[in-house]
């Protein structure tokens, strides 16, 4: 017959694999005590179980397994002693020792079943009120959590407020240490420029007191000027007087009695409100266009300006003595490519002179001849010319 059993955990375990053989050999009237006998055997045997539930269940198969063995051999013993029985009366016995046998196992299932249960019952209480406490910690554990949580977030926003400040000080501060580059940068080119003027005014102190020293000379010397003018002033009187007396003697006649006066000197040609010397050296006495007009110059005149067509033949027709390229310098030179006078003038009319002007070159009148470009190194002779006096 096989028996099994259900754990806490629901599962079956194989108790018992025991075949029992009964050989009826002959009456046996106290069956009913043997029985009650193993019954209370068997009881006996399973209290302990009942009492010790956390015994395992491997030990407890082992000790049912062990009773259910030795119940079976005594039994075995008993009936080889015991004489037969009738088989109706064995057959009875043999049904009621198997119900017998049934109902042991089924208690002992049953107390095993039971010692189970309230080994789970208890576990599950101990569970339970662990779980219940667990519960209540971790609700007190989410409630300081969530007390974290919300000082966390608080401070974090304290920080992301402290953080913004920061950056607009730290901007702050970068536009300061920009400004104090700039100021450091501006002192050191202020104090460059105040060494500079600093130098600067020791040279203006420097040159202030070499023109100091200047202006007491150059006083020295204005005073010998104003001196020096002053006698030139009485000597230039001295020859305005004398100029005059001269210029009564060059242009009145003093053998003329009474005097008669001319437009222009003894020794000039007057033609309409002008007056020409003629200066028709020999080539030993000639000179060129610069010292011509420095002559002129020295005589209160300057080489003849060419007004008009009238004073152009009159220059040409006392150009005395001249052919081709020796005649008289008249006050036209080359100058930056025009032609032009001695007074800066340009030459108005350009039919009289249709040559290049070319930088170095001078103009001679002569006569019969017209005009002719020359270099003004060469050695002419001259005219001048200067206004003549009214009378």
């Amino acid at each position: 017959m096989n028996v099994f059993t259900t754990n806490s955990a629901g599962m079956e375990e194989e108790i018992n694999n025991a075949s029992v053989v009964f050989k009826p050999k002959g009456p046996r009237p106290k069956a009913k005590k043997k029985e009650e006998v193993m019954y209370e055997d068997v009881k006996l045997h399973s209290e302990p179980t009942e009492k010790h539930p956390d015994i395992n269940a491997k030990r407890k198969k082992e000790i049912v397994h062990e009773e259910v063995r030795i119940h079976s051999e005594t039994t075995e013993k008993r009936d080889s002693n015991a004489g037969p029985l009738p088989d109706k009366e064995s057959e009875k016995r043999s049904c009621f020792k198997k119900l017998a046998y049934c109902f042991g196992i089924a208690c002992v299932i049953l107390s095993l079943e039971v010692g189970g249960l309230f080994v789970y019952i208890v576990s599950i209480h101990d569970v339970t009120s662990q779980l219940k406490s667990n519960q209540a910690a971790l609700q007190e554990e989410k409630y300081n959590l969530n007390s974290h949580i919300s000082s966390l977030t608080s401070e974090k926003e304290n920080l992301t407020r402290n953080l913004g400040n920061v950056t607009d000080q730290l901007s702050v501060f970068k536009n300061l240490t920009k400004s104090q580059s700039l100021l450091k940068n501006e002192i050191r080119n202020l104090t460059t420029e105040k060494m500079d003027l600093t130098d600067q005014k020791r040279n203006l102190e420097t040159k202030i007191q070499t023109l100091e020293t200047q202006n007491l000379k150059l006083e020295t010397e204005k005073k010998k000027l104003t001196e020096q003018i002053q006698n030139l002033e009485a000597e230039m009187i001295q020859f305005n007087t004398s100029r005059a007396q001269w210029s009564i003697n060059a242009y009145c006649q003093q053998q003329d009695s009474p005097r008669t006066c001319k437009p222009c000197e003894s020794s000039w040609l007057h033609s309409q409100s002008s007056c020409y010397e003629i200066n028709d050296h020999d080539s030993a006495g000639q000179k060129n266009w610069e010292e011509a007009q420095k002559d002129c110059r020295g005589k209160g005149s300057d080489l003849v300006v060419v007004a008009d067509d009238n004073e152009k033949e009159t220059v040409s027709g006392n150009s005395w003595g001249s052919s081709g390229f020796r005649g008289y310098w008249i006050g036209l030179r080359a100058k930056d490519g025009k032609w032009k006078w001695v007074d800066g003038s340009d030459l108005a009319n350009t039919s009289w002179m249709t040559e290049p002007a070319t930088d170095g070159r001078c103009v001679i009148s002569v006569h019969n001849g017209g005009w002719k470009s020359v270099s003004c190194d060469e050695k002419q002779q001259w005219f001048c010319e200067k206004a003549a006096l009214s009378v």
